[in-house]
């Protein structure tokens, strides 16, 4: 097999430290296992002095097995695996723990989740705030930081604490570590234990490094210790391509490496053999605006190919109508399905497109589960409302609803499961100023029951005062009150289409059935266009990617304030545009629920003169 002149430079160096910037599509799996055979077969290294490190098992088993097939093998003994697996076997050695000490993932995530509940907190989407909250516990962990000092992301400091202290207590009381745990345990062995530390010195002689630029403090420093005295660390990786800054990694430690090893060998994989000159050309235009990077100067060993192209659409609607257009002219076009891919920053955006593409009946799959925006407590209030509207009686809508806005009926005035305004009438019979509270609350539902949904959210809205109660929420539990009316803002224009609050109903089941059955095929072998997140296509690519609502306060996400994380989020957009091999196509809106919108400063940055 032939390589390029960077990757024979890769794949041939000699002893000591080396980084190796590799582009997106450069060949870096090829470069490694052939570089491991070179290590073996021209250096004489043993195979069981070759440790190599992925950062997923998948990543670890395919170039294990892409090694036995290019040394014409059935196994090889190098060591391959993540992180996590080599620490725990270190860890294993020296304290002969087991499975039966470890803390599964679902173990993990059962005890975040009864921690959680005992919280109280009114959730849009419980598993995606456990992951969320389980990234933040490791990101403390793999960084050493104090969990007192810590500032969480997605509910209050004293909440995050509450969760964090009492998911420790629960993990010790089992006496099991989760995976971070291993991590600050093998670094605090290897520190103390200089005997244990050369063994595996002694041991892993030779270590190479894939996807460097995701790599945390910890597992820095404990592949300093290793590696000593030799220091024959094969780091590879994209600084480019560093998207998971949120998991704790660290792209500025590949400066550090560089910093660390004076002597430090560099070689820039600048080939890129997946997509077209144009796809390379536009994705650096974009990227090449952060500041803190490695200059590349990378080219495309394809043509030109089709143009970049941008479209403005009105809203999402029309960008989900749009894209559906796009997609059924490149099948037209003898594109495959499982070769198209849209690609979203978050996946609640994926919405529009779900309804659209189940309405023409377009085979899809989603990489990652879909929250159901219906599932959100304000969808609950607002379905509240529309069956009291419809004339159903039922206490527990009027427990949903009854104080959102504040109208200070006690729950004691709703005697049965069936209730009504009669009921809470007789039970505050004796406190006149109540009568006008009640009187205009079954007013306001009346009120509902003649409108088309779309009209009866924005009278609950303003004129019943539903948005005053965000607001007080908002302060009350220290959440983004932009987070909630955009939920709000988003439920009333997808609400538009339908003339009866029946129709709406009948909707909201339908859609929940096909999440439902998105997410029991998500076992299965993948069939129809790819949607999912940006974080999940990396490592991925495709004959064609969409990138939808590519506005400001998308991507660049809202939260992103810092240039540090502006900067990541433009590698995000990096990468989604690297994903493509063919066809690239952006869209962003002109309005989103309901305001205007501005294109992302990304957009922009295509259009800025080379």
């Amino acid at each position: 097999m032939g390589f390029d002149q960077a990757q024979k430079q890769a794949i041939v160096y000699g002893k000591g430290p080396c980084l190796v910037l590799a582009g997106p599509g450069s060949g870096k799996t090829l470069t490694i296992v052939n570089r491991i055979k070179y290590l073996i077969e021209k250096y004489g290294v043993r195979p069981e002095e070759i440790l190599v490190v992925t950062f997923t098992r998948f990543a670890a088993a395919e170039m294990k097995s892409r090694l036995c097939r290019l040394m014409d093998l059935r196994s090889i003994p190098v060591t391959m695996g993540t992180f996590h697996g080599i620490y725990y076997g270190i860890l294993k050695c020296a304290y002969r723990i087991g499975q039966q000490n470890i803390l599964s993932e679902s173990e993990k995530y059962q005890i975040l989740r009864e921690v959680i509940r005992r919280q109280e907190m009114e959730l849009f989407d419980e598993e995606d705030f456990i992951q969320d909250i389980a990234s933040q516990i490791g990101k403390i962990k793999n960084n050493r930081l104090n969990p007192e000092e810590y500032v969480p992301e997605k509910c209050s400091s004293g909440s995050f604490r509450d969760i964090y202290r009492e998911y420790e207590i629960q993990r010790k009381r089992l006496r099991k570590i989760d995976f971070d745990d291993m991590l600050v345990l093998c670094y605090e062995l290897l520190v103390s234990r200089q005997d244990i530390l050369a063994q595996w010195q002694k041991k892993f002689r030779y270590i190479l490094i894939d996807e460097f630029q995701d790599i945390n403090r910890i597992q820095y420093d404990v592949i300093q210790m290793l590696a000593l005295p030799e220091n024959n660390i094969f780091a590879v990786g994209d600084d480019d391509q560093a998207i998971y800054g949120f998991r704790g990694a660290d792209p500025s430690l590949m400066f550090q490496f560089k910093k660390d090893y004076p002597d430090l060998g560099e070689v820039l994989l600048n080939m890129n053999y997946r997509s077209t000159e144009n796809i390379v050309k536009n994705s650096l235009r974009v990227i090449e605006h952060n500041e803190g990077r490695f200059e590349k100067n990378l080219l495309a060993s394809k043509g030109k190919g089709a143009s970049l192209h941008v479209q403005e659409v009105k809203d999402p609607n029309e960008e989900a109508e749009y894209l559906l257009d796009e997609v059924e002219k490149r099948l037209r076009e003898g594109v495959k399905e499982k070769d198209i891919a849209v690609l979203f920053r978050i996946h609640t955006d994926a919405r529009p497109l779900v309804e659209a593409l189940l309405e023409r009946n377009i085979p899809f799959y989603m990489r990652e589960r879909l929250p159901n925006l219906y599932e959100h407590f304000i969808a609950k209030d607002i379905s509240a409302y529309f069956r009291l509207a419809l004339g159903e009686r039922r206490r527990q809508d009027f427990l949903q609803v009854m104080n959102r806005p504040k109208r200070y009926i006690g729950r004691d005035s709703l005697p049965s499961k069936k209730s009504t305004f009669e009921d809470i009438r007789k039970f505050y019979s004796d406190r006149e100023w109540m009568m006008d509270r009640i009187d205009q609350f079954e007013w306001d539902v009346k009120m509902l029951g003649r409108m088309a949904p779309y009209a009866a959210i924005q009278y609950i809205r303003k004129k019943i005062g539903y948005d005053d109660f965000l607001k007080e929420y908002a302060l009350a539990h220290n959440r983004n009150r932009s987070d909630l009316t955009d939920v709000l803002a988003e439920i009333e224009e997808a609400a538009k289409p339908f003339d009866s609050l029946e129709s709406w109903f009948v909707h909201v089941q339908e859609y929940a059935e096909a999440v439902r059955e998105k997410e029991r095929q998500r076992d299965r072998e993948p069939e129809g266009i790819c949607l999912m997140t940006i974080h999940a296509a990396k490592g991925l690519e495709f004959d064609t990617v969409f990138i939808p609502e590519a506005n400001e306060g998308r991507i660049p996400y809202k939260k992103a304030e810092s240039e540090k994380e502006i900067e990541e989020e433009r590698r995000l957009f990096y990468v989604a545009m690297t994903r493509a091999r063919e066809l690239l196509k952006v869209c962003y809106v002109k309005i989103k629920n309901g305001k205007e919108s501005s294109p992302s400063r990304f957009v922009e940055e295509l259009f800025e003169e080379s």
